[in-house]
This record gives structure tokens, sequence and C-alpha cells, in this order.
């Protein structure tokens, strides 16, 4: 094997292997992140309900499926109202607006970013349940997103 071929095999297995090792960091790094925000909500939940006793994933499910009546637009609304029953696929907004999978085996990136989580719960809560959401109830969310 001349020096030329030699050389790109290993530079084709050192740029192999170096986005390996970062796949692995950012995996991590996704990881820890949720992990240390579920930490903060339980932490939370705890202060806000003292008979709180951990996130479940039934909670979480039951929570993101539940319908109820809007008390003022006198129409039936559910997280599925948009998001779909599965959180692999697309949803959409009541004006046509794209919404990207929420499963965060789909979209990998969607749950990084703790100013926009925020945002969204914020806005997505109030539409459905006419309220803030409780960091319980975001816990719950997460574990059951997560579970998937």
């Amino acid at each position: 094997m001349n020096k030329m071929v030699r050389c790109s095999i290993s530079l084709l297995f050192l740029c192999g292997f170096t986005v390996l090792l970062s796949t692995q960091t950012m995996a991590a790094t996704k990881s820890e992140f949720v992990t240390n925000l579920l930490s903060e909500w339980e932490k939370s939940a705890k202060a806000e309900n003292s008979k709180f006793n951990g996130f479940k994933v039934e909670e979480g499910k039951a929570l993101f499926f539940a319908k109820r009546m809007h008390s003022d637009k006198n129409e039936l609304r559910s997280c599925t109202s948009c998001h779909s029953t599965n959180l692999a696929i697309m949803g959409q907004t009541p004006v046509g607006k794209s919404i990207d999978p929420l499963s965060p085996a789909v979209t990998t990136d969607r749950f990084q970013d703790l100013e926009k989580i925020e945002k969204w719960f914020g806005r997505n809560c109030k539409w459905v349940f006419e309220r803030k959401c409780t960091s319980e109830e975001k816990g719950h969310y997460f574990t059951y997103f997560f579970s998937l």
C-alpha cells in the first residue's frame, strides 16, 4: 500500500472516531441536562406538594391525553389537539403551523434549552389547562416523553 493511501485511511479512521466521540458526548450532555432539570422540578414539586412521591410515566401520559372543555371557547382541548396521539410524528397548530415531533428519540435536540422548554410549557399549559403547569406536572410530562 502506498503512503498516500495509508494516510487517507488513517485520516478517515481519525475523522470517524472524532464523530463517534462527539456524538457520545452530546448524548451524555443531553442526559445530564434532562436529569438536572428533573431534579430541579422534583425539588419544586416537593415544596409545592408535601404528598409528592416522584414523577411517574402514567401520570405524564394521563396529563398528555387528558381532554378538558375550555371555559371561554367552549371547545374540547388536549395536548393531543396539536401534538397528535403519536409523539413520533409531526403535529399541527389550530392555524395550520407544523410542530416537530415531541418524542426526544425523534427530535433529539427538542428538550435542550430551558428557556424554550419553559416558554412552551407556559404557552401550552395555558392553552389546554388555562393555567401554568406545576413543576410536578412538568416532571410527569418529561418522564413520560423520555420513556418512549
